[in-house]
């Protein structure tokens, strides 16, 4: 079908209205990017991309990710117009609370929206591990007969984004893995925040994404044709590579006392758009979409409509010549977690002294067993973290199937990819690192505890136990940093057998990430408390590990390596002392009040 440029060039402009209404409404927020992209955004919803309005969460449908969440009226204008259940009504409230148009876009709150973006580089690391999420999909479920997965994930990506380290650690694994269904269309105005770009940037961004093993191509952003016919070659090539459009754009276009500077970024432009409406041949009426292109996209969605009734077709089939494969498929999406995991974990020798993180390594095993959309990755340290599943595979382009993966000395990167592989929704995420460089991910682990993201962080070589590496590896003050975050479960277990009930307690939260705190260094196991106990006390957050004798004189409180110090302690200062293992604060302080 031939590209009707005539009414996506009119919608185009009506969006561009759409969005000087919203930030002029509001006095806050991005008028650049929306406005500088809205010929780009017309040609992919208004044709290019496959999905479902009523069906938002399709789960074969192309993954659109707008990394640059600052421009979220891009994303508002056009979800609503392509008949998504975004009403004008929620367009009004943009960046106001409790509204399904909040000022960077929020995973869950907003049909549509594929992840939370706006700490620039994060979208990009999403769409990678969205990429990757994809491909284990296709391996694993696909057959020869059914194609039940053959989607695209489409980044739409800023100057900004480009020049976070986050976006590099990524974009060089897309390369790495092959991930050809992956096409990044990058935002190219020149212009950041502060400045021109080429204030602070003189490197060729195409060169540099050659040099990571991209296919690149450069075109006038602003040009639907040519854009068009740009993603169309980054669609149909077939040749192991990601895909990298340069779009050269004219940031805040339609503006003219802001558009192609730094001004353009914020709301400075909303007081010339009386003016800038005039210019664009827009009525005077605010928030105004012509019943012209509301129609248009009418009859593109029963195009779309159309296309997903096909598949539909292709998926039933496949449902009902692989029902076991199918029951895998719902349970992934579902999240469901086996009921009887802590049974299947055997008991660990009461002789031994062992750290935890080798504890870990042994609990995964049968976790991995039960739970096959369980993905474990590390930063370059498998020898060291101990979590690579045993007859797992290596996931790479030539075992997309494969559930390691192998992230590099990348812990940021990995991170931001683990995110997009929840974002996706089928597979477990997890990844593996040393406890220290949490610092170096944290934005996209803030990140995913603001999704509610189900992660599984194995950070080992906790507290001081890594000795004579020195301060630069000792996470002294990184535990209760993490802590601080909302929605986030910090879990350190005592011992092999509390390590036993973290990992199960770290499956079992789907609602946010978990972050298990292990040791390097072997631990007692803790024979004086029941293991049943120590198992189940860590689920709950925390439990009696010694109860008192008589009259209660001291409560000690404590987790991880140290509760073998408490429990020496407390015999030494006698009967009237107990001893409270509290290892994960969050899932204590969630327990009735009667517990606590």
């Amino acid at each position: 079908m031939s590209l009707n440029i005539e009414i996506l060039s009119k919608a185009a402009n009506q969006a561009r209205g759409l969005c000087m209404d919203a930030v002029q409404a509001s006095q806050s927020g991005h008028l650049g990017l929306p406005l500088g992209c809205a010929e780009i955004g017309a040609v992919l919803f208004g044709h290019a991309l496959k999905y479902n309005p009523d069906q938002p969460r399709w789960i074969n449908r192309d993954i659109f990710v707008l990394s640059g969440g600052h421009g979220s009226m891009f994303l508002y204008a056009w979800l609503h117009m392509s008949g998504y259940d975004l009403p004008m009504s929620e367009i009004k409230r943009f960046r106001q609370l409790h509204s399904k148009t909040p000022g960077h876009p929020e995973f869950g709150d907003t049909p549509g929206v594929e992840c939370t973006t706006g700490p620039l580089g994060q979208g990009v690391g999403n769409s990678v591990g969205i990429s990757v999420a994809t491909k284990m999909a296709a391996a694993r479920f696909n057959t020869d007969e059914h194609k039940i997965f053959d989607q695209h994930v489409v980044c739409l990506c800023s100057d900004g984004d480009m020049q976070e380290g986050v976006a590099s650690e990524a974009c060089a694994l897309a390369a790495h893995w092959g991930l050809d269904n992956l096409i990044f269309i990058y935002d190219s105005n020149a212009v950041t925040l502060d400045a021109a770009a080429k204030e602070t940037q003189s490197e060729d961004t195409g060169k540099r994404m050659q040099a990571y093993g991209f296919d690149v191509q450069e075109i006038e952003g602003q040009d639907m044709q040519q854009f068009l016919d740009a993603f169309n070659v980054a669609k149909r090539r077939d040749n192991g590579k990601p895909q990298f459009i340069i779009a050269h754009t004219l940031i805040g276009k339609g503006v003219p006392e802001v558009e192609g500077t730094y001004k353009a970024h914020g709301e400075a432009g909303a007081k010339f758009v009386d003016a800038a409406r005039k210019a664009l041949g827009l009525p005077d009426e605010h928030y105004f979409v012509s019943k012209d292109v509301y129609d248009y996209f009418a009859q593109h969605k029963k195009k779309l409509l159309a296309d997903y009734n096909r598949w539909e077709e292709t998926y039933d089939a496949w449902r009902k010549k692989n029902p076991d494969t199918a029951k895998l498929l719902d349970d992934g999406l579902e999240r469901k977690v086996p009921a009887d995991l802590l049974a299947k974990i055997p008991d660990f020798p009461k002789d031994a002294k062992l750290a935890t993180r080798k504890a870990g390594g042994e609990v995964l095993q049968p976790i991995a067993q039960s739970m096959p959309l369980l993905i474990g990755g590390s930063a370059d340290l498998y020898g060291s973290t101990m979590n690579y599943i045993k007859d797992g595979g290596d996931f790479n382009r030539d075992n997309p199937g494969g559930r390691n993966i192998r992230f590099g000395i990348r812990e940021h990167g990995m991170c931001a990819i683990l995110n997009g592989i929840s974002y996706h929704g089928l597979f477990r995420a997890s990844g593996a690192t040393f406890l220290v460089f949490t610092d170096y991910c944290r934005a996209a682990i803030r990140l995913a505890a603001l999704s509610k993201l189900p992660n599984i962080y194995i950070f080992t070589h906790d507290s001081i136990g890594v000795g004579e590496d020195g301060p630069t590896h000792e996470p002294v003050e990184t535990v209760s940093s993490v802590r601080l975050m909302p929605n986030i479960d910090v879990i350190r277990p005592a011992d092999p057998e509390e390590t036993a009930g973290a990992f199960v307690a770290a499956v079992q939260r789907i609602e946010g990430p978990t972050l298990l705190a292990l040791t390097r260094q072997a631990v007692p196991i803790l024979n004086d408390i029941d293991p049943k106990l120590r198992r189940e006390g860590v689920l709950r957050g925390g439990y009696v590990a010694k109860k008192e004798k008589g009259k209660l004189d001291l409560i000690i409180m404590s987790c991880g390596s140290e509760l073998q110090h408490a429990l020496a302690a407390a015999k030494q200062l006698g009967d009237g002392v107990r001893v409270v293992s509290l290892p994960c604060f969050e899932r204590f302080d969630r327990q009735p009040s009667e517990y606590r």
